[in-house]
């Protein structure tokens, strides 16, 4: 089956992730079509049997790009099954004020386009220091130390629980009916 997995970006981590999950996809003997939200391509749902969207939270909000195709798109991805997964630094600890908000940011997302995903992954992002200007570098060092992380900011950090990923990724392609074309 094509499994069609769309995700939006700022640092890349998301990217990293969804090639990750593409690879998964792909081991299981299924089609990955993978794409940044922002390319201006004809990718669409109605080319795949299955969609994985991925974006991250930042400032509140995922990438407008992914919300839009999330907009566009879902009546067909309500239609075929499809999950959704959440890239955030608040997806790392335990506090159940921060878990419960990413989930209502993602809950807003959901409702605002209309899409309904089969289920939703919390996954934790990472700190990209070596990405960031001086500026966002010191706020990123600000919102680590209220986490109790040690960081360095000369080095990334990565959270991201590849566990998490791979079992949340096999139990949707175990999902899948296997006679639906794609």
């Amino acid at each position: 089956m094509r499994v069609l997995i769309c995700y939006g970006t700022t640092e890349g981590q998301t990217r990293k992730i969804a090639g990750f999950i593409a690879d998964i996809v792909r081991k299981h003997g299924h089609e990955a079509t993978l794409f940044d939200a922002t390319d201006a391509d004809d990718t669409e749902p109605s080319k795949a049997g299955a969609a994985i969207l991925a974006g991250s939270i930042h400032m509140g909000r995922y990438q407008s790009a992914l919300v839009h195709r999330a907009r566009a798109w879902h009546e067909r991805l309500n239609a075929m099954p499809s999950v959704f997964v959440s890239v955030s630094l608040s997806a790392v600890g335990d506090d159940p004020h921060e878990r419960a908000e990413i989930d209502e940011i993602a809950q807003k997302m959901l409702h605002d386009t209309g899409w309904r995903p089969g289920a939703t992954l919390q996954a934790a992002g990472a700190f990209r220091f070596t990405q960031y200007d001086f500026f966002k570098r010191w706020v990123m060092k600000l919102i680590a130390l209220q986490r109790r992380q040690a960081v360095d900011m000369k080095s990334d950090k990565e959270y991201t629980d590849w566990a998490a990923v791979t079992a949340f990724t096999e139990d949707f392609l175990a999902k899948l009916p296997a006679d639906k074309p794609g």
